[in-house]
């Protein structure tokens, strides 16, 4: 994990610089994993401390969340105990990922008393723990019981315990016991360190390791030495705050380590802390609603796709429809032929249809001939009624079908949260009829869709259904241009033309049509065949699906993808 214990000690020596002293107004609790503090210390400061197994982190933010309307009970608790307390310190424990912040405030009945709020960072096992001067704890953010393995109680009326590690703290170490703790190891450097150390992440060692250009599978004493000469520096450079947070990538993730810079700058570690993660909870966000939606759309366009297999197989039933009627006519021509008393498995009869070839039609011996007529001549109908019915169906869901698939292109190439929103709400009010409120429908006619500056025009891109409507039927003029791949699910793209006449030669109607393209299922073929035509030419059925449209119309632009 790259918030390890080096960062925990850089982002507190800039916490103390500045929390210290510092009132606490309010505590929120904007999600069930995340504590956010409002702390008045010359200045406002918000200090986010997050449990989630992924992103344990304590750091001042400036991306706040927006809170629930009832805020949940260990935050009710909290703001009873350290509303208009005060920070006198805040500590790490050796270089383990544990907080400790200690604040003096009055209780109800006005007497000065102490408080202590422990933050672990263990990953799965991170807590918020708040305890009396007395060492017992209050309440905590998760109940633990040793009932249930654990190797502790965090329950309250209990005293707090320290979690314990066997491993050393390299901060108290001497060069010689690093020496002889690494050199008795079997591992590579960056396991021997994380297995005998607390405090360094394997995402810091190989970075450092790299940058000091140490072979993490071979090393030396030398090298062991000057790893351990950089150590005592980084950590003389945090207390004087000449440390950095650099982003780099390993294994093709994305990641962060504390390493040294020339200039001091309090408040950096927080910074960058604040940002990084920002964006990767901002992305992690995206990806799981997106993931749901497309989930949801996929587990419907799985269930008509077999709703048309069923329908398939109606239809190929339809095939022998002609058959039976055939049979049922024959048998009526030829009836005074039969004797109709007389039960039979199958009759041979002439074909005239076919030059009198001899034809053998199956019968039910268990009623007569003409009986085995009027039955062919109802299978019969029966099909026919069903090849019109299904027919109808099938053109149905074929329709569902391509507007499901449409749905799944747009979700497949969104970008962010706001447009996976827009097809959520695409998809409830289509797809699973759920009825929105005025509000609803006005915000999603107000979507703001960023223009595309070319040569001088404004041209719009829509990125789904949604945005697709709206450009083409809410933000154009009749003599516009309208752009679309021929044959496949793509982006509506808007030529706003001002009224003027664009001549076939101008490079503007290649460039919208590159667009289009690139903005559509058909973007990897190597010729894409783009149509565009005037918006007065266009026209939506009523009842049809969102991004649907009809035109008769058109021209069209080949473009040619090397």
């Amino acid at each position: 994990m790259a918030f390890d214990g080096l960062v925990t000690k850089s982002i507190v020596t800039e916490l103390n610089s500045i929390l210290i002293g510092g009132k606490i107004n309010k505590v929120f609790q904007p999600t069930k994993n995340e504590l956010v503090i409002d702390i008045y210390s010359k200045e406002k400061f918000f200090l986010d401390i997050c449990i989630d197994s992924s992103n344990c982190r304590i750091n001042l933010t400036k991306h706040l969340k927006p809170n629930p309307k009832a805020a949940p009970n260990f935050c009710m608790l909290l703001r009873k105990y350290l509303n208009g307390s005060r920070i006198t310190s805040i500590q790490t424990v050796n270089l383990d990922r544990i907080v400790i912040i200690n604040l003096k405030g009055y209780n109800g009945l006005d007497n000065l008393v102490n408080y202590s709020l422990i933050i672990e960072l263990m990953g799965k096992h991170s807590n918020v723990i708040l305890t009396n001067e007395n060492n017992i704890i209050i309440d905590s953010m998760r109940h633990i019981s040793c009932s249930n393995d654990a190797l502790r109680n965090i329950l309250p009326a209990n005293p707090y315990i320290l979690p314990t590690s066997s491993k050393l703290d390299l901060q108290v170490t001497s060069e010689n016991n690093f020496l002889n703790s690494i050199s008795s190891s079997d591992y590579n450097l960056v396991t021997a360190i994380t297995n005998c150390f607390v405090g360094m992440s394997s995402s810091f060692l190989n970075y450092t390791l790299e940058k000091l250009d140490i072979d993490s599978n071979n090393f030396t004493k030398n090298d062991l030495i000057k790893f351990y000469s950089y150590f005592e520096k980084l950590l003389e450079s945090i207390t004087n705050y000449k440390v950095k947070c650099e982003e780099f990538e390993l294994n093709g993730k994305k990641d962060f380590a504390l390493t040294l810079c020339d200039k001091a700058s309090l408040g950096s570690i927080n910074e960058f802390v604040d940002n990084y993660y920002a964006q990767k909870e901002s992305y992690e966000t995206f990806v799981n609603y997106k993931n749901s939606v497309l989930k949801l759309i996929l587990s419907l366009l799985n269930k008509y796709n077999k709703k048309l297999i069923v329908i398939q197989e109606k239809l190929n039933e339809c095939n022998d429809m002609e058959q039976y009627n055939l049979y049922g006519e024959l048998i009526i021509a030829n009836l005074y032929k039969i004797n109709n008393n007389i039960n039979i498995e199958n009759i041979e009869l002439e074909n005239y249809y076919d030059n009198n070839k001899k034809i053998v039609i199956p019968l039910d011996k268990k009623i007569s001939p003409s009986l085995n007529a009027k039955k062919y001549f109802k299978k019969y109908n029966k099909l026919k009624n069903t090849l019109n019915i299904v027919n109808e169906q099938k053109s149905e869901i074929q329709k569902e079908i391509n507007y499901l698939e449409s749905i799944v292109y747009a979700i497949e190439n969104s970008t962010s949260s706001q447009e996976i929103s827009e097809i959520h709400q695409e998809i409830e009010e289509n797809i699973l009829k759920i009825t929105k409120t005025k509000s609803t429908s006005s915000k999603k006619n107000n979507l703001e869709i960023a223009p595309l500056k070319i040569d001088g025009f404004v041209v719009y891109v829509g990125k789904n259904n949604t945005q697709n409507d709206i450009i083409t039927f809410k933000m154009s003029d009749r003599n516009d241009l309208w752009f679309h791949t021929q044959g496949f699910h793509g982006s509506h793209v808007l030529l706003k033309t001002n009224g003027a006449t664009i001549d076939d030669t101008n490079p503007i109607l290649v460039k919208c049509a590159k667009l289009a393209a690139l903005h559509s299922k058909a973007g990897s073929e190597k010729k894409v065949l783009v149509d565009y035509t005037l918006v007065k030419n266009l026209k939506k059925p009523k009842g049809s699906k969102p991004g649907f449209v009809v035109f008769n119309q058109y021209k069209t632009i080949i473009i040619e993808n090397n």
